[in-house]
């Protein structure tokens, strides 16, 4: 199991320097890759994604870029023909505000007044962004291996105190029964003798027969116990994504508990059903951080 937190930096040389890249991912539905990289390379947004695509499959993945040292070309000014844009800018200044001065600032809003000396090269840029980028999302896979190991721990301490609550359940329910048939007899029988009714003894014991059926809750029970099962397994034994499948498991444990609620309304049984939906709803709050 893995978590969808994580963070991890990858270095790779480039020219008499390094690039360095730094992956931080959060928990998101699917894959939503944001990668931040400096002007002059943005066009090789796409060689990191592929890397991302290849090596990480779900939540939000912020990526940002630094160069250290002498990494790429450096640019210079092309001096003529900053020097032919100034006296273009001094001659219309001369025609609109005579005395009016031309700051140098203008300049900077010009483009293509910067050039490099040499091209980049290419392949060795590419090379230098796709090492980086995997040394990256190896150490974001291990810390997320760590993260996961952590949460499948607190899943499976969640999931035996749901075993607990569901024994404690199956243990009160013969009783509840009984509890129950007593109660009705008794409101029956004083009933009966305050209006002097004659009761038929087999038509009691179907009505009592009736209630025991709309309260039983053994299905849900059994339900309940397949859902915990199935998610102790994919606690244990995970090799690939499974966050949506125990997200779904949740769901219906939430729904078969609240059944349970809805059809046996007895004090005896509330905190058993509480302490059930409360480990639930713990489960789906760290549920939403697995991968």
């Amino acid at each position: 199991m893995q978590s969808m937190t994580g963070y991890g930096s990858g270095r790779a040389a480039l020219g008499e320097g390094h690039v360095v890249l730094d992956i931080r991912t959060v928990n998101h539905r699917f894959l939503d890759t944001r990668v931040r990289l400096p002007s002059r390379i943005q066009s090789r947004t796409p060689t990191i994604e592929r890397v991302l695509r290849a090596r990480l499959q779900r939540g939000r993945v912020d990526v940002s870029a630094r160069f250290e040292g002498q990494t790429l070309p450096q640019p210079t000014l092309d001096v003529a023909r900053a020097r032919s844009v100034y006296q273009e800018l001094g001659t219309l200044r001369d025609e609109l505000h005579p005395g009016e001065p031309v700051p140098l600032a203008l300049l900077s809003s010009v483009p293509d007044l910067f050039v490099t000396s040499r091209e980049i090269d290419e392949a060795a840029l590419v090379s230098a962004l796709t090492r980086a980028a995997e040394d990256a999302c190896d150490a974001v896979i291990s810390m997320r291996d760590k993260e996961g190991a952590a949460l499948a721990a607190e899943l499976r301490g969640r999931l035996d105190e749901v075993d607990q609550s569901l024994g404690a359940l199956r243990a009160a329910l013969p009783s509840l029964v009984e509890s129950r048939r007593t109660r009705l007899r008794d409101r029956l029988d004083a009933l009966v003798a305050d209006r002097q009714i004659k009761l038929d003894p087999s038509r009691l014991e179907q009505e009592i027969a009736v209630l025991a059926e709309r309260s039983d809750v053994t299905e849900e029970l059994v339900r309940l116990d397949s859902h915990r099962s199935q998610m102790l397994d994919l606690t244990d034994n995970s090799d690939g994504p499974v966050g949506k499948r125990i997200d779904f498991l949740l769901q219906e444990m939430t729904r078969e508990t609240n059944t349970i609620g809805s059809k046996i309304q007895d004090g005896s049984v509330t905190p058993h059903v509480i302490a059930l939906k409360t480990s639930i709803e713990q489960m789906r709050e760290q549920a939403q951080n697995v991968l």
